[in-house]
């Protein structure tokens, strides 16, 4: 995302670009920004909007565990052409009910690109 035209925008909004070609702790960078900012609002982009994935990565939920913020899903649904913001979701110590909860809502939503989007 931060490559032109946004990054000039994202960096002006307060951005936080995220180099994920090395090996870097990201969840313990982002938990670090979080103890550092009186206000920060993370966004992720879903695993799959570049190519096939099998599994949900939950690199968001662990940010969000050990930072002790809420999630909040914002979804984007294609099909039906409409935007929104969903449930909040404070993670608890039970990773396993929290992803099924987060990912029957996002199931009722069609993504872009339906054929890459066959996560579990």
């Amino acid at each position: 995302m931060f490559k032109w035209p946004f990054k000039w925008l994202l960096k002006r909004l307060g951005g936080i670009p995220i180099d994920r070609s090395g090996k870097s702790n990201i969840v313990q960078s982002m938990v670090e920004a979080f103890e550092k900012s009186k206000k920060l609002i993370i966004t992720i982009a879903p695993s799959g909007t570049r190519e096939k994935v099998m599994k949900w990565k939950t690199g968001f939920y662990h940010i969000a565990s050990q930072a002790k913020v809420p999630i909040v899903c914002g979804y984007i649904d294609y099909k039906q052409k409409i935007i929104g913001i969903g449930p909040v979701f404070n993670p608890s110590s039970d990773i396993r009910a929290n992803m099924t909860s987060i990912k029957a809502f996002y199931a009722q939503f069609s993504g872009k690109y339906t054929e890459t989007h066959h996560i579990n």
